[in-house]
């Protein structure tokens, strides 16, 4: 049974592979990946406002308290505090 569900899960992952290769990134410069310093410079290709997320181009998904999603299903905390103060001209008055 083990190895049943196996298959399944390659097959899954073979599917997804397929599906995010098809999505690759065609902006000029291309989107920094998801594994990169820079990931949240990526463009946003769904915006949902009212509820507080976005998708970006390289697959993560962006929270309005700046905690991602990645595509491989790792989350990361909220950083709205140390983005805040890394750029202190974004702060209200």
């Amino acid at each position: 049974m083990s190895s049943q569900s196996d298959q399944s899960a390659s097959e899954f992952d073979a599917r997804l592979s397929s599906h995010i290769a098809s999505r690759a990134c065609h902006h000029v410069p291309l989107c920094p990946g998801a594994d990169g310093p820079d990931r949240d410079a990526a463009h946003v290709i769904s915006s949902h406002p009212e509820q507080g997320w976005s998708l970006l181009c390289n697959g993560i998904v962006l929270f309005e308290d700046f905690g991602e999603l990645l595509p491989d299903g790792q989350s990361i905390g909220a950083r709205r505090r140390e983005l805040l103060m890394a750029s202190p001209h974004r702060r209200a008055s």
